[in-house]
């Protein structure tokens, strides 16, 4: 039998990511270096609190059922979490539970668009960014992210008639894989401009609590205007390690919430109670974790970036998320053909920027998943190996 399969397959090619796991694979047998820095999974573990609340709920048998919606437990502690975080207050029906972020943004478009709608999406930008439009038919739009604006939108860059045309914009600080945050005057211009052409924000917000310097990872919605004209996700997944676990939220806008429950009702049954238990203990209990974390992550960060200076190589940086973002260094254009060769001749492991996008090419992301110490080897290796001139 020949299968036929849709056009929208044709989207999707194995690429670098399956090209990097077989080089990582062989490079494990053959017993030469792996610094994999590709992908952002934290090495860091749940606390124990929040282990022990999944497993004391997983031992009860009627906690197997389906959850059929969040529990009163978990939205309340929702609630309190936004307004001790960020102050902001939310209503119940304001709030909705996701299989991750991820999860959010391929469906959320199904809600607000039909074929042929425009979303705008960042370039460069984070692949689901612009897939989940794409599987739910939206057309899709870029705009531009550039250093010399600080990777912050440049409203006055975006075509009046693709502002008009506009359904819904996606924007996302902290940022990945740019690693740049937001301050609040660029959200009061955001809303300002949603307002003025009715376009939803949708804004992924995974990484406030992965902000540094002494700076202070903010809220979407703690800006005036912004539940009149859009939804934020934020995610347990970075926060407080529970990649694995897959629960995420989608809260703002009361009329968004409603329509995006009710199209996950058709095809879901509910987070799985145990992690509803682990994310109401993760969101009411100790937070320190959260800090030492953040703090790793920034001495992880200063060893790589600082280190790549010392040794040539200019431009690596981050002021949030759990990667750094560094411009390919002096010689190299390819940012594909670079990472291979980096990891050839070094054993470390990037993504190229073009991955993101076309004006991420020229980049490499890495995540900040290795100790302060094993940063150390990694630059020393660099440094070893030449690749910097």
């Amino acid at each position: 039998m020949e299968f036929v399969f849709a056009d929208r397959m044709n989207k999707f090619g194995e690429g670098i990511f399956t090209t990097l796991a077989n080089i990582k694979k062989e490079r494990y047998k053959e017993g030469k270096p792996v610094y994999d820095l590709s992908v952002g999974t934290p090495d860091f573990v749940p606390d124990r609190h929040v282990m022990e609340a999944l497993i004391d709920a997983a031992q009860y048998t009627e906690n197997y059922k389906y959850a059929i919606s969040d529990s009163d437990e978990l939205i309340d502690a929702v609630i309190k979490w936004y307004k001790r975080r960020y102050m902001v207050d939310l209503e119940k029906d304001e709030i909705t539970s996701l299989y991750g972020s991820q999860e959010g943004l391929s469906r959320v478009a199904l809600t607000i668009c039909n074929p042929g709608d425009v979303v705008l999406v960042p370039n460069p930008g984070y692949p689901i960014f612009e897939i989940g439009p794409f599987l739910n038919e939206a057309k899709i739009e870029y705009y531009e992210l550039r250093e010399e604006n600080n990777y912050l939108i440049d409203f006055a860059s975006i075509p009046e008639e693709t502002a008009k045309a506009a359904k819904a914009i996606i924007v996302s600080y902290p940022a990945n894989p740019i690693c740049r945050t937001a301050p609040k005057s660029f959200y009061e211009e955001l809303i300002a401009w949603a307002k003025k052409y009715n376009v939803v924000v949708l804004h992924d917000n995974a990484y406030s609590e992965l902000v540094y310097d002494g700076k202070e990872g903010i809220s979407f919605l703690a800006v005036e205007g912004a539940k009149e004209v859009g939804i934020e996700f934020n995610s347990l997944s970075k926060s407080y390690n529970l990649t694995g676990c897959r629960i995420s939220f989608a809260v703002g806008n009361k009329e968004l919430i409603t329509q995006f429950k009710k199209l996950r009702s058709q095809i879901d049954y509910g987070i799985f109670i145990p992690v509803q238990k682990a994310a109401i203990a993760a969101l009411t209990g100790p937070q320190g974790t959260v800090e030492r974390n953040r703090q790793e992550y920034e001495d992880r960060r200063n060893a790589l970036c600082d280190g790549l200076e010392s040794i040539g190589w200019k431009g690596a940086a981050s002021e949030g998320t759990m990667f750094v973002w560094a411009p390919l260094p002096e010689g190299y254009t390819n940012s594909e053909k670079f990472v291979l060769e980096l990891i050839e001749k070094t054993g470390v492991f990037g993504v190229p920027g073009s991955v993101f996008g076309s004006l991420g090419e020229g980049y490499i992301r890495f995540a900040l998943v290795k100790t302060v110490e094993e940063m150390k080897e990694i630059v020393a290796s660099i440094k070893e190996s030449g690749i910097v001139k």
